[in-house]
């Protein structure tokens, strides 16, 4: 049986302010960062307090279970996966409306099936790709979305139809709200001097905020979301958690797709629950926590990163390397940006340059753990990526760490003469 317990859906906290009318040009920042030391010392010293709290590991344990019940669960999954997928593929042979087609592939994308049916997809699309003069505003924009996200060719000239004499977007295309939500999130998949997207994303901007006070609560939502982010930007895992709830209270939802979807989430969330075992497991045997009070504890927070860049169950060994390189790369980052002296700096950057354990010798015994932790995982990574691939990379991840140290000391150089 499925282990997927059902939540409440995802609505907009009452915290919420429809965004202004009004464009903002300032620049949106991904992450923060700690504030350069600005007290009386200008490197902190070695009993700084950690940047972030450590993490109580111990939880992980509450997510594990035996190997008998896992292997007993896990089979009894797939032999149920393999029976609804074939109930799934069936209803792709039976899309032959144009508009069920794309309602159909938007539905498998957005519970984060599509990897089960690549070729069912593209089937699809293939066969829907030419334009339909008579098809309306919600039909045509989902239609263009989905095919440019898949890697279809298509032009924004197919919303000249919805435009009036003077290339302005018809006022009475506000009447159909949700082809005004598809639209405003087919816009954001522009490309540079697509000028109908960049009007259509404007006008649906503004009166999609202008009717969210008259909207339903559950209409709102989407409208809410869509206007915060693009569909396309989220991240895949969540919005397939999401979208779980939403879609299993639509009237007529495809039981067998829901199924599946709850079967596939419980598969992958099992799947990271053993990735990020695997990763802490790592990173409490590499100490640089413990023997680094300055160093930041952020694997999670890493791997929950990787998860949004590689959201396909098949890049496990990309999420966890990936992961592991982040995790160290951040430690290195709070020695270049908080804690290590300019000539420090030099010798750890050089050190990286020459790229081999004869270069520790010169480092502070603070650094060598790090460029330790460094070196061997990087190369540990490049042969596993040389056994299970055949590619030789190492070249590649040294010129990458390279570049990454030299910005490193030239940043921190700035910094600390201007603050001188």
């Amino acid at each position: 049986m499925s282990r997927f317990v059902t939540m409440p859906s995802h609505v907009l906290p009452s915290s919420f302010v429809a965004p202004s009318l009004q464009a903002s040009s300032s620049p949106c920042s991904w992450r923060t960062r700690p504030s350069p030391c600005t007290s009386c010392h200008l490197y902190p010293s070695s009993s700084s307090k950690p940047l972030l709290g450590s993490h109580d590991y111990s939880l992980l344990k509450s997510l594990t279970l035996s190997p008998h019940v896992v292997n007993s669960e896990a089979d009894s999954s797939t032999r149920r996966m393999k029976e609804v997928k074939e109930r799934t593929r069936e209803a792709f042979y039976r899309a032959w409306d144009s508009r069920a087609a794309m309602e159909m592939v938007d539905t498998v994308e957005r519970l984060g099936l599509s990897y089960h049916f690549e070729d069912e997809i593209n089937v699809l699309l293939q066969r829907f790709c030419d334009w339909n003069a008579s098809e309306d505003l919600f039909t045509t924009a989902l239609r263009f979305r989905l095919l440019r996200q898949n890697g279809f060719p298509t032009h924004s000239d197919v919303f000249g139809k919805f435009m009036d004499k003077n290339g302005k977007f018809k006022e009475s295309l506000t009447e159909d709200m949700w082809g005004m939500l598809s639209l405003h999130e087919a816009s954001h998949l522009g490309a540079k001097n697509e000028e109908v997207l960049a009007e259509a994303k404007e006008f649906t901007r503004i009166h999609l905020i202008q009717s969210m006070p008259h909207m339903e609560p559950h209409f709102s939502s989407h409208v809410g979301r869509a206007l915060e982010l693009p569909r396309h930007l989220r991240m895949a895992r969540l919005e397939a958690r999401n979208y779980i709830n939403e879609y299993s209270r639509e009237s007529n939802p495809n039981l067998a797709l829901l199924e599946l979807a709850k079967l596939d989430f419980d598969m992958v969330q099992s799947l990271h629950q053993k990735e990020l075992s695997e990763i802490v497991r790592w990173w409490k045997q590499l100490g640089l926590v413990d023997k680094l009070d300055f160093a930041r504890d952020r694997p999670m927070e890493c791997f929950l990163w990787t998860v949004g860049i590689f959201p396909d169950p098949r890049h496990s060994s990309c999420r966890i390397e990936l992961t592991k390189a982040i995790a160290i790369l951040l430690v290195i980052d709070d020695i270049y940006d908080s804690y290590g002296s300019l000539d420090e700096l030099a010798l750890f950057t050089d050190a990286v340059k020459r790229w081999n354990l004869g270069a520790m010798d010169q480092l502070p015994e603070y650094m060598k753990i790090c460029y330790m932790a460094l070196y061997n995982t990087t190369n540990d990574i490049a042969y596993r990526i040389l056994k299970e691939h055949g590619w030789s990379v190492i070249e590649d991840l040294k010129r990458t760490v390279i570049i990454m140290s030299y910005i490193g000391y030239e940043g921190s150089l700035k910094f600390k003469v201007d603050y001188i």
